[in-house]
C-alpha cells in the first residue's frame, strides 16, 4: 500500500483487507506523508492497526517523498512475495478479492507456467466518500474494452486499475528498474506484462472503488471526459506525447530482452510525434495503437 495523507479512509482499508477469506496476507505500507501534523495521525492510526494485527502489517516510513508511481513499483521491487497485490489507502476491499483473484491467477499458471510473468486485474464497484454506489462497474462506465490488453492498445490506453491487480513473481522480477516517463504504476505493469507474459481479466468488482476529494486518479462519467477531451485538444495531444514519452523509456529499459517486432512496434509509437500527419493516422490503425470505443478514437483522429 502506497499512502499518503490517508489517515481519513485508511483504517477501514486495512480492516478490509485483514477480513479477507484469504488469510496468508502480509500488507506493507509505504507512508509518503510530510505534513507534521498529518504524519502524526497516521502514525497514531498506523501504530495501533500494528499492535492488533502484529506480524501481518509492516509500516514503512518513507525518508523522502517519492511521488505515488515510484512508491509503489519500489514497494513491488522489494516485495518477496509469491504474489504481490497494489493496494490504495482509501478503498474497500471485497472479503473475497484476494481468493477470487488468487483462483484466476492459478488458472493462469496453470496453462501458461508459473515462470510467465503473469497480471491479473478484476472490475470495481465505483462509490462515493462514504461508500455509498455511484456505478456498479468502474470498466463499463468508462466504456473500457478490458478485451483490448495486447501491447500496441496498451501503448496507447491502460485499462489496469492498479488496486484491483495480482502480480506473480515472475512478472514482479521484471521491474528491473524504477522509471522516470511512467504514467502510473499500473500502467508501467501493464506494459511489462503485455510484452513478456500475459493479463488475465476478472470481470467480477472485487473492491469499493472510493472517489472523493483527494483523489490521486479516480472514476470520471463518460459524458464529462468527451467534452472535456474535445473542449482541449492540445492538452490531450500533451497526454498522446507523454504516453509516447512512456513507450521511449520502455523501449530504452528492456531493449535487450524485447523481439525485434516488440522493438519496432514500441518504437514506432514512441516516435509517431516525429511523423508526418498522415503516417501517424495510418499507424494507428495499422498497428492498433487505438483507445476503447468510437468516440476516443476519432478524439485520437484529431489530436494525433
Amino acid at each position: 500500500m502506497a499512502a499518503y495523507n490517508g489517515e481519513k479512509y485508511i483504517k477501514q482499508q486495512i480492516e478490509s483487507i485483514m477480513k479477507n477469506t484469504y488469510e496468508n496476507i502480509h500488507l506493507t505500507i509505504y507512508d509518503d506523508t510530510k505534513e507534521a501534523q498529518t504524519t502524526a495521525a497516521m502514525t497514531d492510526i498506523l501504530r495501533l492497526m500494528t499492535e492488533k494485527y502484529g506480524e501481518k502489517l509492516t509500516y514503512k516510513k518513507n525518508e523522502q517523498n517519492k511521488g505515488c508511481t515510484r512508491n509503489f513499483l519500489e514497494g513491488l521491487q522489494a516485495s518477496d512475495a509469491e504474489y504481490t497485490m497494489f493496494s490504495d489507502q482509501d478503498d474497500y476491499w471485497n472479503k473475497d478479492k484476494v481468493e477470487r483473484t488468487l483462483e484466476k491467477m492459478n488458472e493462469m499458471e496453470n496453462k501458461y507456467g508459473k515462470d510467465t510473468p503473469l497480471v491479473v486485474f478484476t472490475d470495481a464497484i465505483v462509490v462515493d466518500s462514504t461508500l455509498n454506489l455511484i456505478h456498479f462497474s468502474f470498466h463499463r462506465s468508462n466504456h473500457l474494452n478490458t478485451k483490448r490488453v495486447d501491447l500496441a492498445h496498451l501503448l496507447m490506453e491502460n485499462k489496469l486499475i492498479g488496486c484491483t491487480m495480482m502480480m506473480n513473481k515472475a512478472l514482479k522480477n521484471k521491474i528491473i528498474a524504477i522509471p522516470k516517463n511512467a504514467r502510473v504504476h499500473d500502467w508501467w505493469v501493464a506494459l511489462v506484462a503485455a510484452a513478456f507474459g500475459k493479463v488475465g481479466y476478472l470481470e467480477d468488482s472485487t473492491i469499493l472503488y472510493r472517489q472523493h476529494e483527494d483523489n490521486v486518479i479516480g472514476n470520471q462519467e463518460y459524458g464529462s471526459y468527451i467534452k472535456k477531451r474535445l473542449a482541449s485538444l492540445q492538452s490531450q495531444r500533451e497526454v498522446i506525447y507523454s504516453n509516447m514519452k512512456q513507450a521511449e523509456e520502455f523501449l530504452e529499459i528492456y531493449n535487450m530482452l524485447l523481439t525485434k517486432e516488440q522493438k519496432s512496434l514500441i518504437g514506432r509509437f514512441a516516435n509517431l510525434n516525429k511523423r508526418n500527419w498522415f503516417y501517424r493516422r495510418y499507424a494507428m490503425y495499422r498497428y492498433g495503437y487505438k483507445k476503447s470505443g468510437v468516440p476516443r478514437n476519432l478524439g485520437l483522429l484529431l489530436v494525433l
